[in-house]
């Protein structure tokens, strides 16, 4: 996938306003929150894993990290990430940018409850020098999840429940 497609969505919905693209990289999380000027919780970042004949994304916080026991919980297998080279193949996306709008068949998208936390959160739009602002709930319109899921390890030094 492009970043053209993803165009294509946020003008179908009218939120081409949303899109930010930029010279410089956006391929991590720190570069991501450096050309957005936010924190970089709130940096979706889109997570490739190997499942079954295809792959699952989950998208979560920027700075949250897989929890490996909830993830073989969740999803019945262990978290292993994709390859760089079978991200691309396989998402559509160059690693780094990886979009979760316009998922190809085979790929689930799950959005982790570590997003909530934010009132705007910034995914890829399918190139490694963008980022669209969004809340959750156009998020998930625009992503058409499989569902919300609860797969990532809480802050460091945030209150557990």
């Amino acid at each position: 996938m492009t970043i053209e497609k993803v165009k294509q969505l946020l003008a179908e919905r009218g939120l081409s306003d949303r899109l930010h693209e930029f010279e410089a990289s956006t391929a991590t999380v720190e570069l991501a929150a450096e050309c957005l000027g936010v924190d970089p919780d709130q940096i979706a970042k889109t997570l490739s894993f190997y499942y079954g004949d295809g792959a699952v994304l989950v998208v979560a916080a920027g700075t949250r990290r897989i929890d490996n026991h909830k993830f073989k919980t969740q999803f019945g297998c262990k978290a292993r990430m994709l390859s760089r080279e079978d991200t691309e193949r396989i998402t559509g996306n160059a690693a780094g940018g990886v979009c979760p709008f316009l998922a190809p068949e085979g790929v689930q998208v799950w959005l982790d409850v570590s997003l909530r936390d934010h009132e705007t959160v910034y995914p890829a739009a399918g190139s490694a020098h963008s980022g669209v602002a969004l809340s959750c709930q156009e998020l998930e319109e625009l992503s058409d999840p499989t569902g919300w899921c609860d797969v990532c390890k809480p802050l460091e030094g945030a209150a557990q429940l």
